[in-house]
């Protein structure tokens, strides 16, 4: 499933991603840290995404109190939710 998530509170104006089997595919950012977030692109792909909820939740840049980090586990946990409903 193809998601798109406009994030909150950071340089990033939009995450997408395909979730299949709780795994994380072609995730990309718009706008933001084009260099960082290319690299968690990378890091994130094939991965599960309870893990990286796990692991990238609570993330902060600078003094802000969320990361694209972060919003990403906003957004696997949106997806997640609405693949659980599309299921039910």
């Amino acid at each position: 499933m193809h998601y798109e998530y406009t994030p909150q509170g950071v340089c990033a104006r939009r995450i997408m991603f395909y979730l299949e089997d709780n795994k994380v595919s072609n995730l990309a950012f718009a706008g933001g840290c084009n260099g960082n977030l290319k690299a968690i692109g990378i890091l994130c792909e094939g991965e599960d995404a309870d893990v990286l909820i796990q692991k990238l939740a609570g993330n902060r840049c600078g003094f802000k109190n969320t990361s694209c980090a972060d919003q990403l586990t906003k957004a696997l946990a949106a997806a997640k939710e609405h693949a659980a409903g599309l299921k039910a």
